[in-house]
C-alpha cells in the first residue's frame, strides 16, 4: 500500500504515518495504521491550532477555507474525504497513482467555495507548491490536478505533522537515507505534538514554533540523529547520505521554497566529529559558537525577564558553507581566528575569538578529520603537513627562535613565506644539525610543482600553523612565550581593524 517514493513531501508525510504506528517500514503499514493516521486528522485538523498552522502548508483546503469554517460539519466532511478512502471498496478510476501505480479513486466532492474536486487529484490545497483546481499549466496532457491514490493523499495530508514551523514557515527533511528521513519527521511530529496539547491547555490559537534558527536546528537535530543511529548501527561513517532541507510557504499568492544541502562530506565529518575520538574538543568548539545576548538586549533587560534564549550557533550554520568556504571555516573555529564580519554587539561571539585566548582549542587530530572529509586531501597530503609541522616546531623549540614562529604565523605574502623558510633552514644547517626542511616536503604543501606556489598557500600555512601551535603548546614551549602569542594576536587584530574600516568606510574621511 505505501513505499518510500523518492519524492519529499510523500516520504514525510509516509515517515508521520510510521512515527503514529511506531513501525520503520512503510511496507507493514495497514489500512488500520491508516486509520489511527485518519482518526488524528479528523479530530484535530478541524479545530485550532492546527486549522490555523496548516494554513502555511494547505491553503485553499476544507480544514482553512473560511467558507468551510461556517459549517463545521463541510469540514469534518472534507478531513474524512481526503483522510478515509484508502480501503479496498472505494470505486476506482482508470488512472494510476503517479507515485504508487495504484488506482486512483473516483468520488467527487462538492463543497462550498468553487472547491469541486475528484478526490483522485491532487491541486494546492492538498500538496503545497502545486496549482488550483482548473489551472492545466505544468501537468502532463494539459489535464488538472496530479492523480494519486488515496492513501498517498493522506500522506498529503500528514505531511505538515512532519515539519518544524520555524519564522513562519515549514521545514522538512528529506535523504536518501530513509532513516534519516524518518528520524527528522518524527523529532519534528513529537515536538507539534507537544506543542498541539500546550495550545489545547492554554485555549490559544497558534501553533508554537522553534525557537532555533533554521540552519542551527537542522544540524543540532543532525547530531541527535547521530547519537540515536548510533545505538542502532555505525550511524553515518561509512554511508553516502546527503540531506536536502526544504524551507516552505504554500500561502496566498507567492508561496516560497528554499532548498538546502549537505552533501555526504560533510555529513560523515559530522558524525566522525561527535565519535568518542573527537567529540570532547568539537564539543567545546561547538560550545562556544552559539550566539549571545546583543549588548542592546542586554541593557534593556529586567529583573524577572525570561532568560536569553540563542537562535543561532554559528558553527552550526556555516556548516552549511561547506565545502566552498572551508578556508574561512578551518580559520575561524580550529585556527581561533575573530572574523571581521562578526560583531559582539550583535551577539556574535566570532568576533572576539583569539588564539591567544583559546590554544587549548586547537586541536591537529580535528583538523586532519576536516582535511580528509571536507577539504578531500589524501592521507598523504595530510601527513606531509604534519611533517612538516612537527619539524618546524622542533626546530622552534631547540633554538627558541621566536621571531620565527611570530612571522610564520603572520607573513602575508609567499615569496616571504619562502624566505623565511629557506633562510631558518639554511641557519639550523650551518649550526651542524640536519636540515628540518626538506624538498619534498615543502614542494608537497605549499607548491605545485617547482617555484609554482599554490593558489591558496596560506590555507597550506594555516594548516601548518595549526599543527605547530598545538605541539609548541603541548610542549610548554608556549606557556613560556605568551608574549609571542600575544604579539601575534596584536598583528592579526590591526589587520582585523583595517579591514573593519574599509568595510565600513572609514578609511580617508
Amino acid at each position: 500500500m505505501l513505499n518510500w517514493t523518492g519524492h519529499p513531501l510523500v516520504d514525510v508525510g509516509i515517515a508521520v504515518i510510521l512515527s503514529f504506528v511506531d513501525k520503520e517500514d512503510p511496507q507493514t503499514v495497514t489500512e488500520n495504521d491508516l486509520t489511527v493516521v485518519a482518526d488524528f486528522i479528523e479530530r484535530e485538523y478541524v479545530r485550532q491550532p492546527l486549522t490555523s498552522y496548516l494554513n502555511v502548508a494547505l491553503p485553499n483546503s476544507g480544514f482553512t477555507q473560511p467558507a468551510f469554517s461556517k459549517t463545521p460539519e463541510r469540514r469534518f466532511e472534507y478531513a474524512v474525504l481526503v483522510s478515509r478512502y484508502f480501503g479496498g471498496n472505494v470505486e476506482t478510476t482508470d488512472e494510476k497513482c503517479v507515485f504508487t501505480g495504484l488506482p486512483t479513486p473516483a468520488i467527487i466532492y462538492n463543497g462550498p467555495s468553487n472547491a469541486d474536486f475528484q478526490l483522485g487529484r491532487a491541486y494546492r490545497q492538498h500538496v503545497p507548491m502545486t496549482l488550483g483546481v482548473g489551472n492545466v499549466n505544468f501537468y502532463p496532457n494539459g489535464d488538472s490536478g496530479l492523480p494519486v491514490s488515496a492513501a498517498i493523499m493522506l500522506a498529503f495530508q500528514a505531511f505538515p505533522l512532519g515539519c518544524a514551523k520555524v519564522s513562519g514557515r515549514l521545514l522538512a527533511v528529506h535523504s536518501n537515507d530513509p532513516a534519516l528521513t524518518l528520524f527528522f519527521a518524527n523529532q519534528f511530529w513529537e515536538g507539534n505534538r507537544s506543542a498541539i496539547s500546550m495550545a489545547h491547555a492554554q485555549d490559544s490559537t497558534k501553533l508554537a514554533g522553534r525557537v532555533e534558527s533554521m540552519r542551527t536546528l537542522l544540524v543540532q537535530e543532525l547530531a541527535n540523529a547521530y547519537h540515536h543511529q548510533i545505538e542502532r548501527r555505525n550511524a553515518f561513517d561509512d554511508q553516502y547520505i546527503s540531506l536536502t532541507a526544504y524551507y516552505l510557504t504554500n500561502m496566498g499568492a507567492n508561496p516560497e521554497i528554499a532548498i538546502f544541502s549537505l552533501p555526504s562530506s560533510t555529513i560523515r565529518f559530522l558524525s566522525q566529529a561527535q565519535s568518542a575520538d573527537y567529540a570532547p574538543i568539537w564539543n567545546r568548539i561547538v560550545s562556544v559558537a552559539w550566539e549571545q545576548e546583543p549588548t542592546k538586549d542586554k541593557k534593556k533587560r529586567k529583573e524577572g525577564d525570561e532568560p536569553y534564549q540563542p537562535r543561532r550557533n554559528w558553527l552550526y550554520e556555516d556548516i552549511w558553507t561547506l565545502p566552498q568556504n572551508a578556508k574561512r571555516f578551518l580559520k575561524t573555529y580550529f585556527l581561533r581566528r575573530a572574523w571581521k564580519y562578526a560583531s559582539l554587539d550583535k551577539g556574535d561571539p566570532r568576533a572576539s575569538y583569539s588564539l591567544m585566548r583559546e590554544v587549548d582549542l586547537v586541536s591537529w587530530r580535528l583538523t586532519s578529520l576536516f582535511m580528509e572529509r571536507i577539504m578531500n586531501m589524501n592521507k598523504e597530503q595530510v601527513e606531509q603537513v604534519r611533517t612538516l609541522a612537527d619539524a618546524l616546531a622542533n626546530y622552534i623549540a631547540t633554538e627558541n627562535d621566536k621571531s620565527f614562529f611570530r612571522r610564520f604565523a603572520t607573513v602575508s605574502k609567499y615569496y616571504q613565506l619562502r624566505l623565511l623558510l629557506i633562510k631558518a633552514n639554511t641557519e639550523y644547517a650551518r649550526l651542524g644539525n640536519a636540515p628540518f626542511l626538506t624538498l619534498d616536503n615543502f614542494l608537497g604543501v605549499f607548491e605545485e610543482g617547482e617555484e609554482i606556489a599554490y593558489s591558496n598557500w596560506d590555507l597550506s600555512r594555516d594548516l601548518v600553523l595549526i599543527r605547530l601551535v598545538e605541539q609548541l603548546h603541548a610542549s610548554g614551549w608556549l606557556s613560556h612565550h605568551q608574549d609571542e602569542l600575544d604579539a601575534i594576536a596584536d598583528q592579526h587584530d590591526a589587520v582585523l581593524e583595517k579591514e573593519i574600516e574599509e568595510r565600513e568606510g572609514t578609511i580617508g574621511e
